[in-house]
């Protein structure tokens, strides 16, 4: 949690310093939800996510070096510097993607369960995927077809909720008719539950029971975790949507310093060891943003490169920008 929140503030310095471009959307205030959901994956279990993904990633193992050359668009990132902050992506660590499209990743993530359902009997040794999306995504039409087919076909895949209680500036009682998102399973009878997002453990025993519903059971599951963002939906959003009481409530329910004091009260860590943690993080901060400085920019000639991940028998041969072309 120390090392997403002094990346993700570093980040948003970068971004301030104009060393990265286009959009960037920070985990600030979500860093227990990341822990607890990637420390109960195992390494062969697939994740997909949304635009919010650079703890994930960190936490799933990629270098944060490699994370802030990607988001520099820099030739050493995780996608070559071609996907920027939205798009990181590991196959090695089975990483399939933040996707930079609201609801994007929810195709793809039921079709991989359906592969594995295909491939593999149910049981524990199965694999499973795990499905990230924002609360704003529950009112797409993606979102509803894909827990249909899951549900109908009973696929392994964990569909969560990440509530921060706001799509961009709107709240969710003012956009969604029922606003106690984890319900919307109930339409196609995939169990699924409500857990505080700022409590990482607990976050960590809901997806556990979740991914052992996908792999024994072949249930999907739909799971709903709360937190706030600590910030506006992206780093150029001043959220002035906010009151200064919201804001004070912020910073009292902030899980990162909330977590350290429960841990120093129990014994389990001293201020000195949690202090250690800090300084630690700050150190890694540092060497990535060093990394992603060196790492060279790719090519002018290079722009059009990864147009098609393969060559597309018949297409024309037309660039972007170019009068369309007819038959």
């Amino acid at each position: 949690m120390a090392l997403i929140r002094a990346f993700e503030l570093r980040a948003q310095e970068m971004y301030q310093r104009a060393k990265i471009g286009g959009y960037c959307h920070l985990n600030l205030g979500e860093e227990a939800t990341v822990v607890g959901l990637m420390s109960a994956l195992r390494a062969k279990d697939y994740l997909f996510a949304n635009y919010r993904v650079h703890g994930y990633a960190i936490t799933r193992g990629l270098d944060p070096g490699e994370v802030m050359a990607e988001l520099f668009g820099r030739t050493d990132g995780v996608s070559g510097g071609w996907g920027g902050s939205m798009h990181l992506f590991d196959e090695g660590v089975r990483l399939m993607g933040g996707y930079g499209i609201v609801g994007g990743q929810l195709p793809p993530a039921t079709g991989a369960a359906l592969a594995i359902d295909y491939e593999q009997k149910a049981d524990d040794k199965s694999d499973a995927v795990m499905c990230l999306l924002g609360d704003g995504t529950t009112a797409i039409g993606a979102f509803h077809e894909s827990l249909n087919i899951a549900g109908l076909w009973n696929l392994p895949i964990v569909y969560v909720i990440i509530n921060n209680g706001l799509g961009m500036g709107t709240t969710v009682d003012a956009s969604s008719a029922e606003p106690d998102l984890y319900k919307r399973g109930a339409a196609y009878r995939i169990p699924s539950t409500r857990v505080d997002g700022n409590d990482p453990d607990t976050v960590r025993k809901a997806a556990e029971k979740a991914l052992k519903s996908a792999r024994e059971d072949r249930r999907p599951y739909l799971l709903e975790t709360t937190s706030e963002r600590l910030k506006g939906h992206s780093v150029v959003d001043p959220a002035k949507y906010r009151t200064d009481e919201e804001n004070k409530e912020l910073k009292e329910n902030d899980p990162v310093p909330l977590y350290r004091s429960t841990l120093i009260k129990s014994r389990a860590m001293t201020k000195k060891q949690a202090q250690e943690i800090d300084d630690e993080a700050e150190r890694i901060v540092d060497d990535a943003v060093a990394f992603a400085d060196k790492s060279p920019s790719p090519k002018p000639e290079q722009l059009f490169d990864n147009d098609y991940s393969t060559a597309v028998a018949g297409a024309p041969k037309q660039m972007p920008g170019d009068p369309l072309i007819t038959f």
